[in-house]
C-alpha cells in the first residue's frame, strides 16, 4: 500500500501564495510518483486536521514564520508523524537571522558585518554608512527588505509606517556588491552554485524570485572553481551549523568585480526553499541528475520525528 503523504501548504504567513504554488508542485509530483497525496491548506485547526487524517508523512511546503520557525516542526513532534526538512530547534534557529549569524559566526562562516536595530531607530538616522541592507529579523522571500544606497541622504521612512507588516526588529547589514549566489544541500552532499542575474539588473526581490524570465538562473554559475567549491564547502557547513535536515539552501554575495573586495559572504540559510516551477532548488537538484519527482520522492523517503 502506498504512503499516504499530506502536503502543508498555504498559512497564514506573508508567504502564503508561494506556499500554495510549492504545495500543488510537489503533490501533483508526489501523486504522479504513486503516492497517496492529501493536500493541506494550513489553518489555525492543523492540529485537529493531522490528527484526523493522520497521514504517514507531512511534507511541509509552507513557508514563513508559521512554517519555517519550528512552531509546525514541533506539532508534527508531538503527533508523532514524520515529516520533511529541519527539525523545531534548527528551523527556529535559521528563521531568526540574528540567531543563526551568531551561530554561522561560531563556525567560521564569513558574514557580512551587521547588528540589529528598532525599526524607528533606523529611520531616524544611518545606522552605518550606506551602503547598507535593512531586513526583517524572521522574514523570507525579501519582504520588508530595503536597499539604502550611497547616494540615499536620508535614512529609509518606509520603516515608520503604520502599516508595517514586518516586526519591530531590523536586521542592518553591509551591502555586499556582485554577485548572487545560490547553493542548495541535500541530505550530507551540496549541489551545484547558481549565479542569480535579476532581469531588472537591481535587487533579487519578490518578483526576481517568482514571476516568470524575473531573473537569469546562470548554472554552473561562471566564477573561479576554487571559489565554486568554497560556495558548496560553506554551504554545508552552514547547513550543519544551523543544525538543518533534509533540504536547505545558502544564499551568498560575491563581489568579483574589477577593482572589489574579492569577498564572499553568506546571507542566509533557507531551511524551507520555495518549489516552484521557477525555483533555485528544483533547477539544483535536475543539474545533479534528480528530477523534480526524484527530488520530492526523496524528500519523503528522508523524511523523519526527531530532526
Amino acid at each position: 500500500m502506498s504512503k499516504h503523504v499530506a502536503v502543508l501548504m498555504g498559512g497564514w504567513s506573508s508567504e502564503r501564495g508561494v506556499s500554495l504554488n510549492s504545495g500543488r508542485a510537489c503533490a501533483d509530483a508526489l501523486e504522479a510518483s504513486g503516492y497517496r497525496v492529501t493536500r493541506v491548506d494550513v489553518g489555525r485547526d492543523i492540529g485537529e486536521t493531522l490528527a484526523r487524517l493522520r497521514p504517514d508523512v507531512a511534507f511541509n511546503a509552507l513557508h514563513g514564520p508559521d512554517g519555517e520557525g519550528g512552531t509546525i516542526q514541533g506539532l508534527l513532534e508531538v503527533l508523532r508523524i514524520p515529516y520533511t526538512h529541519s527539525g523545531v530547534l534548527a528551523s527556529a534557529v535559521a528563521m531568526n537571522k540574528q540567531v543563526a549569524k551568531t551561530l554561522m559566526a561560531a563556525a567560521g562562516i564569513p558574514l557580512a558585518r551587521g547588528f540589529v536595530a528598532h525599526r524607528r531607530d533606523i529611520a531616524n538616522a544611518h545606522p552605518m554608512e550606506p551602503p547598507y541592507v535593512v531586513k526583517p529579523v524572521s522574514e523570507g522571500s525579501s519582504y520588508g527588505v530595503i536597499i539604502v544606497r550611497e547616494d540615499r541622504s536620508h535614512p529609509p521612512q518606509e520603516l515608520t509606517r503604520e502599516d508595517w507588516a514586518y516586526g519591530d526588529l531590523m536586521l542592518v547589514e553591509k551591502y555586499v556588491a556582485g554577485r548572487e549566489l545560490t547553493c542548495a544541500v541535500m541530505g550530507d552532499k551540496a549541489l551545484g552554485v547558481i549565479d542569480i542575474q535579476p532581469q531588472a539588473g537591481g535587487f533579487y526581490d519578490f518578483d526576481a524570485k517568482y514571476a516568470k524570465g524575473g531573473s537569469i538562473h546562470v548554472l554552473p554559475a561562471q566564477i573561479k572553481p576554487n571559489i565554486y567549491q568554497q560556495v558548496q564547502e560553506l554551504a554545508l557547513t552552514a547547513h550543519q551549523a544551523l543544525g538543518c535536515r533534509g533540504v536547505s539552501r545558502a544564499d551568498f554575495r560575491y563581489d568579483d568585480r574589477p577593482g572589489g573586495t574579492g569577498e564572499l559572504v553568506v546571507l542566509e540559510v533557507n531551511t524551507q526553499p520555495g518549489m516552484t516551477e521557477t525555483s533555485l532548488v528544483p533547477e539544483l537538484a535536475a543539474h545533479a541528475g534528480y528530477s523534480f519527482g526524484e527530488l520530492v520522492t526523496w524528500m519523503v523517503e528522508d523524511a523523519s520525528c526527531d530532526r
